[in-house]
């Protein structure tokens, strides 16, 4: 169990700080299209140009990280749909239990609110720079980012002390810079191929 463990969080060591490289606060997002999401749509970054906010999460099926957050994405967006703030989640992972027909699924049996994308091509987490699951960016109104890192500061919802994607899209809707831009992400780490 203990070297179990101790693989888990070598992996999200590494991945978490594997991030660097990747876009910082004020860069463009990259741009994307013919995503498939569990609507069988094609989904591009041009379909919520209507959003004042994009919040977009690298998320997956069987990271427990990821499931213990699921509620508080869902959450999320019906606190902040009718403020502006489109979530959209991303799966990069080719495991068996995040493919396509899983996520339909897990979309499904938890009455997701918000579009639930799979890029089997794993393009856009190398283009954003996820490295776990749950991984946030925040988009302002010109796509720029604006936020990225963890959620908030606990896996356990109970033992919350800063909401940092809360207090991000606050300030930002309010015009203003978030407390923090950056933090640490932390969960599972993203399997590229």
């Amino acid at each position: 169990m203990f070297d179990k463990l101790a693989a888990v969080f070598i992996v999200l060591f590494f991945a978490t700080t594997m991030w660097a490289d990747k876009l910082r606060i004020g860069d463009k997002a990259p741009e994307w299209s013919d995503v498939i999401g569990v609507d069988d749509a094609k989904h591009s970054l041009d379909d919520y140009k209507a959003a004042k906010l994009l919040v977009i999460v690298f998320t997956c099926n069987h990271c427990p990280v990821a499931t213990d957050y699921e509620g508080r994405i869902i959450d999320l967006q019906k606190a902040y749909r009718n403020r502006g703030a489109q979530v959209i989640a991303i799966n990069v992972s080719n495991l068996p239990a995040d493919r396509l027909d899983k996520m339909k699924k897990r979309a499904a049996a938890r009455n997701f609110g918000f579009p639930y994308l799979y890029d089997s091509s794993q393009k856009l987490g190398h283009e954003y720079g996820a490295t776990v699951t749950p991984h946030v960016f925040v988009l302002d109104e010109n796509r720029n980012v604006a936020y990225v890192g963890a959620f908030d500061d606990s896996r356990k919802e109970a033992e919350v002390s800063t909401p940092f994607l809360r207090n991000a899209l606050d300030a930002l809707l309010r015009g203003d810079k978030p407390p923090q831009e950056v933090t640490r992400p932390f969960g599972c780490g993203i399997l590229y191929e």
